[in-house]
């Protein structure tokens, strides 16, 4: 870390800076982000684009009494370097060290929480609309927008009101063309017509010049008056749409020169109405392979895995060792490549993702049937209602998102799918805890979210077969939509069946009987990655003389009520394991089938907790909320009257 970067302590340290300074700082903060994240991993070729954009904007503004903020979190590094975690940057995404993302309860220059997109500029009217009205400290509101949030409907909303109100706000769009895929849709497209095309960055001076010049019609043009002459500018510049909407457009700035970004938005700020600052950038600035690999480079260096950059280049891959064994699939592939076979099978299937292409295996299904797959960008509402104009039609969508990312199509799954019985699949990615990403990207809340809701099937598998059983009998069934969720990372290692079958909906599956008769009877009842923690539990248990028997309830919609019964009759005690919070979850559901069918019943939920987890290792995670299995069997040996540890 050089001299200079190291006297940033605040952001008000760059106050006393002069340009060329601050655009040293600017080379040293992406120097020590190339260096940090490369060797621990973690977000990145978003960082490195926006480091002058945070370097200009702490230069001018006064933090935290200035709002700046940070539209989506995984551009913020550089932000956080400059307020004050600089040396906390190796802990990030670790246990107990930086936030993935802007967090509020990390730092008082983190304005808003964000673990998604789109949502900072409505954020910024907000707090500049309190700020009118005397609430809270006065001060300038700046909100950076880009990576992909500009395809996201919510932003529209705020762009709207804003203008409609007048109120004054920056925003700075950080146009890089990615999101973590090259972002889709018709103003993505309009955005890389202009920063690719430098006449057009003129075209707002140069037009109105010309104008004027004209023989005979020169001087008419000059008395039709300024309204007239933004009128016929807009036309031919590239702030149209936004000059509709009754903001001032200021554009295409060099994102990566410190001193135009600084000279655009201290004009802006001046202006005192909706303006918008539209900075070209390039995803990944200053690191090769990513800013000279195109499209491509930028894609692939969206994150970097621990240790992959060594001395500013990719570090040399390693071959695995001779006699190494072969590690599991990951979930997300193994449902790409069904979707695929699938897809092949019935032309009815559809694949539709929300700018997570190879996050959910829907990368596969682009590659090789392209016109059956479709990328809405980070709009997850559109892609539900897509998915509900396909199935109208007797198609049969695919709708695949994480399970965290659904949340924000809730109003069209209750609405637009469930209420008409539409046969919608939700694939639902990292349910569960994810691990670094944190509490914005747990998969926690979709089996008591989707529960509650009428017409829909809910399934989980325990492994990467049952997984592909469960897309053909998604596929299959006709009577509504079904969500299924899986976990993140690698599968069990169990064998692909070559042929998947169709699972009768509503029905589990006893994997272990109990033996012998031992009045201390307990059954574990596991949904989804439950399962795996419940087979290892078992183990544990019978060598305390505990007679376990194991389940897979496969289903958490519709119950299987017979099942359900015959354990709690059966055995001492009925313990139910999800990875999902308990409130309204897979274990309430069991007591709800029982109480119903009148049948009393001991029954022990092991879940998530009623809180958000911090991020970290999973390993890290399920020790901390106590769903080990180790954790598991004791907590079941104290309710059967054994209170001894399970080592």
């Amino acid at each position: 870390m050089s001299e200079l970067l190291k006297k940033i302590d605040t952001p008000q340290d760059l106050h006393r800076l002069s340009d060329e300074q601050l655009q040293q700082v600017a080379d040293e903060v992406r120097s020590y982000i190339i260096d940090t994240v490369g060797e621990i991993g973690g977000h990145f070729g978003a960082n490195l684009g926006t480091v002058e954009i945070a370097v200009a904007l702490h230069s001018l503004l006064d933090s935290p009494r200035d709002k700046i903020l940070w539209d989506v979190g995984h551009q913020a590094y550089p932000h956080k370097v400059l307020t004050g975690r600089r040396d906390q940057l190796p802990t990030i995404r670790k246990y107990e060290g930086l936030a993935p993302f802007c967090s509020i309860f990390e730092s008082e220059h983190d304005i808003m929480g964000a673990g998604h997109a789109s949502t900072a500029i409505g954020y910024a009217v907000g707090i500049k609309e309190a700020m009118r009205r005397g609430h809270g400290e006065d001060g300038n509101v700046v909100a950076v927008v880009g990576d992909g949030a500009m395809t996201g409907g919510v932003a529209f909303e705020a762009v709207t009101q804003a203008g409609g109100l007048g109120t004054p706000i920056v925003v700075v769009l950080n146009d890089n063309g990615m999101s973590i895929a090259p972002n889709v849709g018709a103003l993505s497209s309009y955005f890389n017509r202009v920063r690719l095309n430098p006449k057009l960055w003129h075209a707002r001076e140069d037009v109105e010049s010309s104008l004027t010049k004209l023989p005979a019609l020169g001087h008419t043009f000059e008395r039709l008056g300024p309204h007239f002459k933004e009128s016929i500018k807009a036309f031919w510049a590239p702030g149209l749409w936004w000059e509709e909407l009754d903001w001032a457009y200021m554009g295409v700035i060099d994102g990566h020169n410190v001193r135009a970004v600084r000279r655009a938005v201290r004009e802006a700020l001046a202006a005192q109405r909706p303006v918008v600052v539209h900075c070209a950038t390039i995803k990944g600035k200053g690191f090769a392979p990513a800013e000279d690999g195109g499209l491509e480079g930028m894609e692939k260096w969206h994150a970097a895995k621990p240790k992959s950059i060594a001395n500013g280049a990719p570090a040399p891959a390693t071959a695995a060792p001779a006699g190494a064994a072969v590690s599991p699939p990951q979930y997300t592939r193994v449902f790409g490549e069904a979707l695929v076979r699938e897809a092949r099978r019935d032309n009815r299937v559809i694949g539709i993702t929300a700018a997570m292409n190879s996050g959910t295996g829907l990368n596969l299904l682009q590659q090789e049937l392209p016109d059956r797959y479709f990328d809405v960008g980070i709009a997850e509402q559109q892609a539900v209602l897509l998915a509900s104009g396909l199935a109208l039609q007797q198609c049969r969508p695919v709708v695949a998102i994480y399970s965290t990312f659904l949340q924000r199509a809730y109003d069209e799954i209750v609405h637009d799918v469930c209420l008409q019985k539409l046969p919608v699949v939700f694939a639902m990615d990292r349910a569960g805890l994810v691990g670094d990403d944190g509490p914005t990207h747990h998969g926690a809340f979709d089996i008591a979210y989707l529960r509650c809701l009428p017409n829909i099937v809910l399934m989980a598998p325990r492994d990467e077969a049952m997984l592909v059983h469960m897309l053909r009998t998604a596929l299959t069934y006709d009577d509504g939509p079904i969500a299924l969720r899986y976990p993140r990372g690698e599968a069990v290692g169990v064998p692909l069946p070559v042929e998947p079958s169709v699972i009768p909906i509503g029905t589990g599956e006893i994997l272990r009987e109990a033996s012998g008769d031992d009045s201390r009877r307990v059954a574990l009842l596991g949904y989804g990655s439950g399962v795996s923690k419940a087979l290892a539990a078992a183990e544990l248990l019978a060598e305390h003389g505990v007679a376990v028997t194991v389940a897979d309830a496969r289903f958490a919609k519709p119950i299987d009520a017979g099942l359900v019964a015959q354990l709690a009759a059966e055995h001492e005690l009925l313990v139910t394991i999800e990875e999902g919070v308990l409130s309204g979850g897979f274990g309430s559901g069991v007591w709800e089938t029982l109480s119903d069918a009148g049948i009393n019943a001991r029954i022990l939920r092991v879940g998530l907790p009623d809180r958000f987890v911090t991020h970290g290792a999973p390993r890290l995670l399920h020790a901390e909320v106590e769903f080990t299995p180790e954790r598991i069997a004791e907590r079941v040996l104290s309710a059967v009257g054994d209170r001894s540890q399970v080592a």
